[in-house]
């Protein structure tokens, strides 16, 4: 129960990939105009995240060590989450044509979303620092795959909140034309940064 709850507390808040360590900005910013994107585009990630993990870190632990190939981790990976996102990419245009719309250029561009790679690379780490030593050292497929998938949730619960400060300001009607768009967005998500911050004060 212990490790659990260190892989909770550390992808979902202390360790958020987007408050904390400022992986996947790109779609954030991208893509959090409205909270129906926001939430497909956090789901896709979650599931990829989820489903890359699964593949990489048993072909990392039980191939790659092994043969001592660690060296092409980086090849591997990113051929393999390529792999995934085109096959969400597929699913997501039949089954929601107007959510595939919305995200346009950022659903291929998963494929390079550093917050996926990191996951896995984070994973086959030194997660001491992350998640606690006792945790860390029970790390194996099963707990690398759940905290993929709260990491992934930590990531959709940002780009909820985000998405949801941005339609409620638009909804202000008129600022002044130095702040409108990038300029709001960035303070926007300063803001949710510093709130997340407090959070790095729990002891895992």
């Amino acid at each position: 129960m212990g490790t659990f709850i260190a892989i909770v507390l550390a992808a979902v808040l202390t360790n958020n990939f987007i408050t904390v360590r400022t992986y996947g900005i790109c779609p954030f910013l991208g893509v959090s105009k409205k909270t129906n994107s926001a939430l497909g585009m956090g789901v896709a990630v979650t599931v990829v995240m989820a489903i890359a993990t699964a593949v990489t870190y048993p072909l990392y632990e039980y191939v790659m060590v092994p043969l001592k190939i660690e060296f092409l981790e980086i090849i591997f990976f990113i051929f393999i989450i390529a792999a995934l996102v085109q096959m969400i990419e597929k699913v997501i245009q039949k089954l929601s044509p107007s959510l595939y719309n919305a995200m346009g250029i950022y659903l291929p561009l998963i494929t390079t979303n550093c917050a996926v790679l990191g996951v896995c690379e984070l994973v086959i780490r030194n997660m001491d620092g992350v998640i606690g030593a006792t945790a860390a050292a029970a790390m194996n497929t099963g707990w690398a795959v759940l905290y993929a998938i709260f990491a992934g949730l930590g990531f959709t619960l940002v780009m909820i909140i985000m998405s949801g400060l941005r339609e409620r300001i638009g909804n202000y009607g008129e600022m002044p034309k130095a702040l409108k768009g990038f300029p709001i967005a960035m303070i926007t998500a300063s803001i949710i940064c510093m709130a997340f911050s407090v959070f790095g004060y729990i002891q895992i």
